[in-house]
């Protein structure tokens, strides 16, 4: 279910931005149950404590189709999106943190 990350309030997505946040990015990851790498993407952007929606696509749903189309070839969950530009999978977002560049990745400042 669609939600906050990281405050256990479902049903708020996240991806609306308001006049206050209107300088955040829309951050949206696609995501299966029981996928342990979706698992460790959803907990490494909990822990940058940045809003996100998080998107429930089951294989054989258009969910997963819409996060394969979306991002250009990817084949696999988690697919994660930053103002609608791909951003990849949980391999990706590990390689821009051990880098140092997923805060800028995610717009969050250091």
């Amino acid at each position: 279910m669609p939600g906050l990350a990281g405050t256990g309030m479902p049903g708020l997505a996240g991806t609306m931005r308001d006049e206050e946040n209107s300088t955040m990015p829309v951050i949206e990851i696609y995501t299966q149950p029981g996928c342990p790498y979706c698992v460790r993407a959803v907990r490494l952007l909990e822990s940058k404590n940045v809003p996100f929606k998080e998107i429930n696509a089951p294989r054989g749903t258009p969910e997963r189709e819409q996060a394969y189309e979306r991002s250009g070839g990817g084949t696999t969950v988690p697919q994660t999106f930053v103002d609608g530009r791909p951003l990849g999978g949980c391999d990706d977002l590990m390689r821009l943190e051990r880098q140092g560049q997923l805060n800028a990745a995610l717009g969050l400042a250091d």
